[in-house]
């Protein structure tokens, strides 16, 4: 859907079909940032370039969402989560002709994380276990600390969105986007593997380990 979405996506190991989830990521983003680049060197289009590559955005989106229930027969909740943000500010940058809607909306994504990891955490239950413990095998405590590390994270990625969209053009902001943010997404999924490779729990081994005093 986005590579806001991808972030999640990367913390989950890589199984058969994920190369296809990616495609759900990124190919709605990867189509706004082709489509924005080639009708702005368009004569004819220039002048409405940010507005017709928000559209194909918005569609993009939407055939992600339908390929996903079509092939999987489901729609995770963070991609519906993302689709609507997608359609919403999308939606509000073609009513009132401004693209400052779109550039905010990655921002208020990550917020909304922000804000969904540590509500969570403060009221003794943490979300971020309970969207990838089915992928991974963890103590509590490391739990915590991969929830906090990720929230810390996508408040990093919220200012520097922020600050790009307000220090740069519109072109370099949306072009930052699969050249910049995804790739620190990636690095900072990677430095965060050697943590979870060390205390991801072996199940099989555990049940095949003698009770004590057997």
């Amino acid at each position: 859907m986005s590579e806001d979405l991808t972030a999640l996506d990367t913390a989950k190991p890589f199984k058969p079909g994920g190369m296809n989830q990616l495609l759900i990521d990124l190919g709605p983003v990867a189509a706004y940032v082709v489509a924005f680049n080639i009708l702005q060197r368009i004569e004819s289009t220039k002048d409405n370039a940010v507005y017709i590559a928000t559209g194909i955005f918005m569609v993009a989106t939407l055939i992600a969402l339908a390929y996903s229930w079509f092939a999987h027969k489901r729609i995770p909740p963070v991609l519906i989560v993302t689709g609507v943000l997608v359609t919403a500010f999308g939606g509000l940058t073609l009513a009132f002709r401004d693209p400052t809607f779109i550039q905010v909306k990655p921002t208020v994504t990550y917020v909304f994380y922000v804000i969904a990891i540590v509500g969570s955490l403060l009221m003794g239950h943490n979300i971020w276990k309970l969207l990838f413990s089915h992928a991974f095998n963890l103590p509590d405590n490391i739990w915590r600390i991969l929830a906090w590390r990720w929230a810390g994270f996508f408040a990093f990625q919220a200012v520097l969105n922020e600050i790009i969209r307000n220090t740069q053009t519109f072109e370099f902001w949306l072009n930052s986007r699969p050249f910049v943010v995804f790739p620190l997404v990636i690095v900072f999924a990677v430095i965060n593997t050697p943590l979870v490779l060390k205390h991801t729990k072996d199940e099989e081994a555990e049940a095949q380990a003698p009770a004590p005093g057997a």
